[in-house]
């Protein structure tokens, strides 16, 4: 007992750090539920404290015998120098590409090794693997668990973020994927945090969870199918509930109800087991950080569910695992479900003292906010909301799948680095030749770099905050112009690839790459030709425009009263009222 409570105690600090910076929203919007027919995954990840590069990692050959090498992820417990892995490189060496190789840095150390196979799949490559060339996708969300564990290499190789690249790698439907995920933990074992992925093909859809286990090796896990015409969403916390051996559309580890019963997690006496309390203490970070989200995204897909944003405890079931929406959604509708501060409600970010004069929705946390991922806020005399569309996001995507067309073809990947609201998606073919161009996968958070498209969308997000209100007009205007252009694209280059692809497939391929390449590098440019007019057009608190610069808006007439302004000096005699200040 003695050296377990070491191991979590030494875990929580951990734990209380990366809750604080790895936190994301997911969905899935299955087939029945898109406009289109499309399968749908959506994910922002919600840290640019991490390595927030876009990495295509081409599919490779191998021999009899080889053997695939297993990474620590720092999206796990953060970094790990013995394993010469860091949150701003998330692996260094040549396993996944020529991306990856970097020789001013020590090459990552592996924890581990399995057989490989004789073919691996093209993927793209985030902090965790995203989506491959045969329309396989997957979402991330990081979850609160009793449990969290340190790697032990050799022993306990996984984490979510290596399974989804192994299942990228060998897998073309969702039912691979979670069969190969699970037995991967069972064999090998799991450590770091509670984890969702949502996983889908073009037909079907899964929610895969997973949480470390008190046992020297192994893992726990539970699957569960997403019913057609229905979407899914998570935001750090488990959305698996009862777990029923008789449910076809279920799937979970072979040890689930003895770990259970042993650590008296679960009493079998008192009904089904419930995934959710079993193997966490509830909500991510304090209360409603998860639940607050999951009610934003069901309320506005689906208003007529009249849902309340108010429940007694973080193991509510008021919140179904997923629902039908009012209207079918296109990949727009779901981009901008992510847009989302709150705004119409009694939780907008938009409003209050906080957002200043302009509106400013962000939130920064300091010393006196929670940073644990119990749902308890002891110690602890307020917090702020956690919105969707969040300042410290690295890239937020929309992968979509479709059955009708072939895979180099129907697989669109659109990613948008930054926060998505004021970011914007552009279309990636996945099972293309290399279609992400340089600028989506160079750069680092830690040093301001104009190659990088990511520090153009963080530059302009950061650019707004100085008078917001006004900027994120300007953003939107052109936000929508590269969106629909992009859209439009797609629409004209997929008719023609249709046409290429009967007679020549790689060169449907090859043309699909060109047009990727090239809407990336437009919004790449335009991006950074849109900071440098912001900063001219808002300098010095003005509005600037050809013929008419130094335009003196000052502050909205709301915000004029709430101000040390009508205090000022309007007359020569002292005032009757303190001066601010004194």
């Amino acid at each position: 007992m003695k050296s377990k409570r070491k191991i979590f105690s030494i875990v929580l600090a951990v734990s209380m750090l990366v809750s604080t910076t790895q936190a994301c929203t997911t969905m899935i919007i299955t087939c029945g539920a898109s406009a289109d027919g499309s399968m749908i995954v959506a994910h922002s990840d919600d840290s640019e404290m991490f390595d927030n590069r876009l990495v295509y990692v081409p599919a490779a050959d191998y021999q009899p015998g080889d053997m695939r090498p297993v990474y620590y992820d720092p999206a796990a417990l953060g970094n790990r120098p013995k394993y010469n892995s860091s949150v701003l490189r998330r692996y260094v060496g040549t396993h996944r590409g020529p991306v990856y190789v970097d020789y001013d840095h020590p090459q990552s150390i592996p924890l581990g090794y399995i057989p490989q196979v004789s073919h691996t799949y093209a993927y793209m490559d985030g902090s965790y693997g995203l989506m491959n060339e045969h329309q396989l996708m997957m979402g991330e969300a990081t979850n609160g668990s009793k449990v969290t564990l340190e790697p032990e290499p050799g022993k306990r190789i996984f984490y979510s973020a290596e399974l989804s690249r192994v299942a990228m790698e060998r897998c073309k439907t969702a039912r691979c994927a979670i069969k190969l995920m699970g037995e991967l933990i069972d064999k090998y074992g799991y450590y770091g945090t509670g984890e969702v992925l949502p996983v889908a093909d073009t037909k079907e859809a899964w929610v895969f969870e997973m949480a470390p286990s008190p046992e020297k090796k192994k893992g726990l896990w539970v699957a569960k199918k997403v019913p057609d015409g229905e979407i899914f969403v998570a935001a750090n916390e488990f959305r698996i509930r009862e777990v029923d051996p008789e449910d076809p559309d279920m799937m979970y580890s072979k040890n689930l109800f003895a770990v259970a019963k042993e650590h008296k997690w679960w009493d079998p006496k008192k009904g089904k087991l419930d995934w959710l309390r079993t193997v966490s203490e509830g909500e991510y970070s304090h209360p409603y950080y998860s639940l607050r989200r999951v009610w934003r995204l069901q309320s506005r897909i689906a208003p007529s569910l009249d849902l309340s944003p108010w429940v007694k405890d973080g193991f509510t079931k008021k919140f179904p695992f997923s629902i039908k929406p009012d209207k079918k959604l296109t990949v727009r509708d779901v981009i901008g479900l992510y847009r989302d501060h709150y705004q119409g409600t009694i939780f907008d970010q938009t409003k209050g003292v906080t957002a200043g004069p302009y509106g400013n929705p962000y939130r920064y946390p300091g010393p006196m906010d929670a940073g644990n991922d119990t749902g308890k806020l002891t110690g602890h005399k307020g917090a702020w909301e956690r919105p969707l569309s969040i300042y410290r996001s690295g890239y937020t995507y929309v992968a979509q799948g479709r059955s009708w067309l072939p895979d180099p073809i129907g697989g669109v990947f659109w990613f948008a680095p930054d926060e998505a609201m004021s970011s914007v998606i552009t279309p990636f073919y996945v099972g293309a030749h290399n279609p992400v161009p340089k600028p989506y996968y160079t750069g680092f958070s830690d040093k301001f770099d104009q190659k990088s498209v990511w520090w153009a969308f963080n530059f302009v997000a950061n650019w707004a905050a100085i008078k917001y209100s006004y900027i994120i007009k300007d953003i939107k205007e052109k936000q929508d112009e590269l969106e629909i252009a992009a859209i439009e694209g797609t629409k004209a280059i997929e008719k023609k690839a249709q046409e290429i692809y009967k007679k020549d497939p790689e060169q449907a391929k090859i043309m699909l790459s060109e047009f990727s390449r090239n809407t990336a590098m437009n919004v790449y440019d335009t991006w950074w030709k849109l900071a440098w007019k912001l900063v001219a057009k808002y300098s010095d608190g003005y509005v600037n425009e050809p013929g008419k610069m130094a335009q003196q808006v000052g502050y909205p007439k709301e915000w004029y009263p709430k101000s040390a302004w009508p205090h000022g000096p309007i007359r020569y005699e002292k005032p009757k009222h303190n001066v601010p200040g004194e």
